[in-house]
């Protein structure tokens, strides 16, 4: 099974935005779908990026991370404690060199499919807004640099296509490629594992939630089912 590119999908919407643009430039026989389990509370997610892989006919793996939940304690795997954010601290939901961890193993299944890049959809504004310090482009950076040795590939790529964007600018975006009404529906980013609005408080919700009003104020026409819920 060849493959030009890894998608590192979560089934939430920057990373299905990530897959959307790789089925377009790459063609959905040349591109693979990599989520991975690691006991997280969304875990409705991971059932909504095998139910969008379906949908668009891309090849989807599921790889095992589920150590993570013994060797790191934060409330996206340990579903007994309660989502906070202090203030001038990262949340609790902060999940100690996932990322990174999950690029490392996405480029070994990428480098076994004879792939040259992976996609992360990354954010810096999560780096800004949520404390994430494993998602700006200098982290990325300095990962793909480590993986270009390990695969001993120059030119092995880890692409950040959302990286600088802000939320109304992904859905900008999304809009563009036309798949933002069906992302809309099918997408979950809420800690909870709630779709659509979410639980509205934690702090994916928030940026999401956001971002859309605003896009919804630049775009009175566009219609989804939750529409009026959101604005």
């Amino acid at each position: 099974m060849q493959k030009e590119t890894v998608v590192i999908h979560s089934g939430g919407m920057d990373s299905s935005l990530c897959l959307a643009q790789a089925i377009q430039i790459h063609g959905r026989e040349k591109v693979l779908s990599l989520t991975f389990s690691y006991n997280q509370r969304h875990c409705l997610e991971m059932q909504r990026a095998e139910q969008i892989c379906k949908d668009w006919k891309v090849d989807h793996a599921v790889l095992d991370l589920s150590c993570l939940n013994q060797i790191t304690e934060n409330s996206l795997t340990r579903h007994g404690m309660k989502i906070e954010k202090r203030k001038g601290e990262p949340p609790n939901t902060l999940v100690v060199g996932r990322n990174g961890l999950m690029a490392r193993i996405g480029a070994i299944q990428a480098n076994s499919l004879g792939a040259s890049s992976i996609v992360m959809g990354v954010i810096e504004v999560e780096s800004a807004n949520s404390g994430y310090r494993d998602c700006s482009r200098k982290y990325m950076d300095q990962m793909q640099e480590i993986l270009r040795v390990d695969l001993a590939d120059s030119q092995f790529e880890i692409k950040t296509p959302l990286v600088f964007m802000t939320k109304v600018e992904t859905l900008e975006w999304g809009s563009r490629l036309g798949v933002l009404p069906y992302l809309l529906e099918n997408t979950v980013t809420c800690y909870q594992g709630i779709d659509r609005l979410g639980c509205q408080e934690c702090p994916a919700c928030q940026l999401r939630n956001e971002g859309i009003r605003e896009f919804v104020k630049r775009h009175p026409e566009f219609e989804f089912s939750y529409r009026s819920a959101s604005v």
